[in-house]
């Protein structure tokens, strides 16, 4: 894998070119042909991902309501980076909003890395905090959204 692509990802800008080797080195490249599952909610989570081409819509899908899409992310950005910090189950659905290239970062090996390369592990681990929290923000004002709207919708 180019170390080169993951230069570009906000997850790792703040890594070395030794460190993004290492990462890359971890790495393997997964295709998917548009609306293909990537994972389910409710999957264990093993891995993390890098968009190389094409685009990835995370979901949810709602009883009674169906698929609601909670953000489509583009070539250079990540998903599925829960799985790296607990073990439990995906949050939610990814599916190739196009056919897509990415590259897939297992999560034992991350750890392995990590417990290693204590600089790196730092890196990273901030950076995941940083995206977790930006992502929660968004998903609270979502909610605030939705019950906005059924405040003042039809009775």
């Amino acid at each position: 894998m180019d170390p080169a692509i993951l230069r570009n990802v906000a997850l790792f800008q703040g890594l070395t070119q030794s460190q993004l080797q290492k990462i890359g080195s971890l790495a393997s490249e997964r295709s998917f042909p548009a609306s293909a599952p990537i994972f389910k909610e409710g999957d264990s989570g093993l891995a993390m991902y890098v968009i190389v081409e094409g685009k990835v819509r995370i979901s949810k899908q709602v009883p009674g309501v169906g698929e609601e899409a909670l953000a489509i992310l583009e070539k250079g950005q990540y998903f599925g980076e829960m799985a790296l910090i607990e073990e439990g189950p995906r949050s939610a659905d990814a599916i190739a909003h196009v056919s897509c290239k990415l590259y897939e970062i297992p999560r034992e090996k991350l750890d392995q890395l990590m417990f290693t390369d204590k600089e790196l592990a730092y890196v990273v681990l901030w950076t995941f905090v940083r995206t977790l929290s930006e992502r929660l923000r968004e998903t609270n004002d979502k909610i605030r959204g939705f019950f906005a709207l059924s405040a003042f919708g039809p009775r």
